[in-house]
């Protein structure tokens, strides 16, 4: 690897790369961590609790069903399809132990996106939790699944508090819409069956598929990105290297997940980094009820927490947050999104803890990029490449650019995945090597990197490159404005204009409050033309805002 700027800037102790791989399998790497912290709690989610060793013999036991009564063999695909229940890592645990490939899916799909994924990773069984069984059955001639698993919310909650749990979910919340699946197994009976059955361990190469991580949600159509033993593993050992200095081997400590596990930057981080290191896991099931969210963690001396943007900045404007106890955390990374200038302050001020962004993408296990967790993190840039990873700034033609100057953000590295599943790569790397993200970026003079936005949703204003996340970024400082998206939308004069749609924190904020403000703080053509104020904006799952969707509203509009 050559000598790049930000080598000085890389913390102390962290190397520029990596030795050999720590593990030959992730089925390897859980089986050290059950080993290491057997009586410690490993997860816990609406009020139940496994131990590491309890995960190590229910995933072996989830393992041996799939492997003997189902004859699922290695390399068959498995989808995952439920919010962050003590139920996920069992089943991806025993997923891998028997040597299937897992394909994590967003429990909010619905049936079109659905029945798109399960076709084209060709799944053979999926778990799917029971609020969202409806959707798979409009789907379910439509595909070639062979097994359907099916579990309830509470399955893991003890008898007493289980059945409770599962009574008032379907009676009380009325959360599970009526469905017919004639041929589902429940979920408890397979780790019951499983228990008096053996687990034959396939032989796993560090080359061998172990995720498809569908992209998607944001952009175009979902392609599930093949992720190895190897990616997965390598990223481990590089964030474990990163995450170092805020985790104390000597005692157990508290992380907050609240990104669901089915996404990358959760799973990897929270489910495998995380576990790896022994700590304890509680799995926030529906972080988007920010005031019970709150309620949750204050039950905690919690010392990570990971997240996005809107999490945050929810977090933030949330009147009982600031009384949390903060006395134990020692940092917090955003992914997923860009981080807001506005919310990291706040969150530093309420918190006394920094907020730092990370950077990555299905693609790339995800992480890329982070700011240093202790000292010379920089607020508003991505921070500097992981261990043993290169990123460069590419032109159109595959010239990389100097520092400074602005284009393609594209990394190499090895948890790059290999490429798409059952799809070509044209176009996806340049000179075979180097991953292009979509991301529009620079490096500054110090080696750190910033992201200006993404390619696609690039306005061009009169000939001028305006980038959404600049104006967002700029109106969410303002103290009246909650959340806000921007997007372009045609003009017969200029070619495009600015829209935003902004959702208000004061609702005695006016339109032409917001126009002077902008014309303060951007150059006349980044002005925003158009405002509209909204209750709430599109999200994704995991709360990134959906531009795409907004732009198809107006294009209906216009239509």
């Amino acid at each position: 690897m050559q000598d790049f700027p930000w080598f000085k800037n890389y913390p102390a102790g962290i190397p520029h790369q990596l030795g050999s791989l720590e593990f030959n399998s992730l089925p390897e790497l859980f089986d050290a961590a059950c080993k290491k912290y057997s009586d410690r709690i490993a997860f816990e989610n609406l009020g139940g609790k496994i131990t590491y060793g309890e995960v190590d013999r229910l995933s072996s036991n989830f393992a041996a069903y799939l492997q003997n009564e189902l004859g699922l063999k290695k390399g068959e695909r498995i989808a995952i399809q439920m919010p962050n229940l003590l139920q996920f890592p069992i089943a991806m645990i025993g997923s891998l132990k028997a040597g299937l490939i897992v394909v994590n899916t967003n429990p909010l799909y619905t049936p079109r996106e659905m029945e798109h994924q399960f076709k084209d990773a060709e799944i053979s069984a999926i778990v799917i939790v029971a609020n969202f069984a409806h959707n798979l059955e409009q789907i379910i001639d439509k595909i070639n699944v062979k097994h359907v698993i099916v579990t309830q919310v509470g399955d893991m909650l003890g008898f007493v508090k289980g059945a409770i749990t599962n009574f008032v979910v379907k009676r009380i919340k009325k959360l599970v819409p009526d469905y017919y699946l004639p041929t589902a197994i429940s979920f408890k009976s397979t780790l019951e069956k499983g228990a008096t059955l053996k687990l034959n361990k396939p032989v796993i190469d560090v080359e061998d598929v172990a995720v498809l991580q569908y992209t998607g949600g944001t952009t175009g159509i979902s392609k599930g990105a093949q992720l190895s033993h190897r990616n997965i593993i390598a990223h481990n050992m590089m964030i474990s290297y990163w995450f170092g200095p805020l985790i104390d081997p000597s005692e157990q400590q508290v992380v907050i997940t609240a990104l669901p596990l089915y996404h990358i930057f959760a799973f990897t981080v929270n489910g495998v980094l995380m576990f790896h290191k022994g700590l304890r896991n509680v799995l926030i099931t529906n972080p988007r009820d920010i005031p019970g969210f709150v309620k949750e963690i204050k039950k905690y001396k919690f010392s990570i927490i990971t997240g996005v943007n809107t999490l945050f900045n929810g977090l933030i404007h949330n009147p009982d947050f600031a009384s949390c106890d903060f006395s134990e955390l020692k940092g917090a990374v955003g992914g997923g999104m860009a981080v807001q200038d506005a919310v990291a302050i706040k969150w530093q001020e309420i918190t006394k803890s920094p907020l730092v962004e990370g950077y990555g993408l299905s693609e790339t296990s995800p992480v890329l990029c982070c700011n240093p967790l202790t000292g010379n993190h920089r607020r508003g840039t991505i921070g500097i490449p992981m261990p043993s990873t290169e990123v460069a700034i590419f032109d159109d033609d595959g010239n990389m650019l100097s520092q400074g100057e602005t284009g393609e953000i594209c990394a190499r590295g090895p948890q790059v995945m290999r490429g798409y599943w059952q799809k070509d790569t044209e176009g996806v790397f340049f000179n075979k090597e180097w991953f292009r993200t979509g991301d529009i970026g620079l490096m500054d003079a110090d080696g750190y990197f910033k992201i200006v936005d993404r390619k696609k949703d690039m306005i061009k204003v009169s000939g001028f490159n305006v980038f959404p996340n600049e104006i967002e970024n700029v109106l969410a400082s303002h103290p009246k404005i909650l959340e806000v998206a921007a997007i372009g939308v045609p003009d017969a004069k200029s070619g495009e204009v600015i829209k935003v749609f902004i959702v208000k924190k004061d609702q005695s904020l006016s339109e032409e409050e917001v126009k002077i403000f902008c014309h303060e703080n951007l150059t006349n053509y980044k002005v925003p033309k158009h405002i509209e104020f909204r209750n709430e904006l599109p999200k994704t799952n995991v709360g990134k805002i959906l531009r795409r969707t907004l732009k198809e509203e107006e294009a209906k509009k216009a239509a």
